[in-house]
């Protein structure tokens, strides 16, 4: 990814006290491994090498297919407009801290990919979390990736391409599923949001293992040392974050996952969960939305998650939309933002600070954190001229 048309632009830096590293993770190289990128506290180098926001064209083409645009024109644009981005983050950094780390397990909004919430993600990290950004295969994602064996003939043929890492192994790629004519939506979003939660308490699973020091086979074979995360992460205090489709996807893996201790769920779309399953969330849940993405039947969906001896927060931030919360709000110039609605009213360096400083009190609250993230708990009830206690939505009664 080589091109831009602006050099103003950009992810902002994490604010936390550590430096940020990243690197990619795919253990078990079919559709039912776990693929994730992970966010760290690392060393300060140098000479460290900042990845590109979106990894490869394949992603451009994803996002042609999710937005029903044509690919050819697509590319050009999405090159011109988000080619040389880069991800505020070290790649393949040493892991350094000198505490165990908290675990975050991150989950992509619908026709998005692991790379696309690095602000969020690489602020937590910055305060000393360890992120994994899960790449969900359900069909949700505009695109992701895996590989499979290759057959005799492949194996015999010299101009298949040959993965210098994986010589047995074809990279196949998938593309996000549109509904089928007349398909029912309800259970098409159900079955995804099942497997996407199963997806976060896989790469769970996995980074219990990294930390216990068993080995790990990452099939990307990248330059990071995953030995340095044995016992570098605490493992008492997990949580999940998510983002639209992914908020809902965090409510599921509560569900069925009681490590996970508490969520925040960004402009959640309840859409896919199955309401039945609402009693049996035990955990915390704080709701960060924006005020021009909700509306009264989600709302209503929310409410019904409201307990009398389980916290469950809500706030709106003012001016924001849905795509606040993805990186697209920093990468745009203002009349591109706002006319494909990727930028509100409101500043979206402020609208972020609010989301991740909300997050970090909650988390300090309810994961038990010995930090100063308690200094913002007043967001969590709403206080800040740019907040809204609760909703801007009103409910009729009924709806409730």
């Amino acid at each position: 990814m080589g091109n831009t048309c602006s050099n103003t632009l950009g992810i902002p830096p994490a604010k936390g006290p550590n430096a940020v590293g990243c690197t990619d993770f795919m253990m078990d190289h079919t559709t039912q491994g776990s693929f994730f990128r992970l966010y760290y506290p690392c060393q300060v180098t140098e000479t460290a090498e900042r990845p590109d926001w979106v990894p490869c064209r394949e992603y451009f083409n994803g996002l042609a297919d999710f937005l029903k645009i044509s690919r050819t024109l697509s590319e050009r644009i999405f090159n011109c407009l988000f080619g040389s981005f880069k991800i505020p983050a070290s790649l393949d950094a040493p892991f350094k801290s000198n505490e165990k780390c908290p675990v975050v397990i991150f989950s992509h909004g619908l026709g998005a990919f692991r790379t696309l919430y690095s602000a969020i993600c690489a602020e937590l990290a910055s305060q000393g979390f360890i992120v994994a950004s899960v790449e969900h295969r359900d069909q949700s994602a505009s695109a992701t990736y895996y590989f499979r064996e290759k057959t005799e003939e492949e194996k015999a043929n010299k101009n298949v391409p040959i993965n210098s890492a994986q010589p047995n192994l074809v990279e196949e790629w998938m593309y996000y599923r549109n509904l089928q004519h007349r398909e029912n939506e309800f259970s098409l979003r159900n079955t995804q949001v099942k497997q996407r939660a199963d997806e976060c308490i896989l790469a769970l699973d996995k980074l219990t293992e990294i930390n216990s020091g068993i080995s790990v086979q990452n099939v990307l074979q990248t330059q990071f040392d995953w030995t340095t995360l044995e016992n570098s992460m605490d493992l008492c205090r997990i949580s999940a974050v998510g983002h639209s489709f992914g908020g809902a996807t965090v409510i599921e893996a509560l569900c069925k996952e009681v490590k996970f201790k508490c969520a925040i769920a960004l402009d959640a779309w309840m859409f896919p969960l199955d309401e039945e399953i609402f009693p049996r969330v035990k955990q915390p849940i704080f709701f960060i939305n924006s005020e021009k993405f909700q509306w009264a039947g989600n709302i209503s969906r929310m409410k019904k998650l409201e307990s009398a001896v389980i916290q469950r927060k809500m706030v709106t931030i003012r001016g924001a939309v849905h795509q606040s919360f993805p990186d697209f709000t920093f990468l745009t110039s203002n009349w591109i933002g706002k006319l494909m609605k990727l930028k509100g009213d409101i500043n979206p360096e402020i609208a972020m600070d609010l989301c991740n400083k909300a997050t970090l009190a909650f988390l300090q609250r309810h994961l038990g954190l010995q930090k100063n993230f308690n200094q913002w708990d007043p967001l969590i009830d709403g206080r800040d001229e740019n907040l809204i206690p609760g909703t801007n939505i009103t409910l009729l009664q009924s709806a409730i």
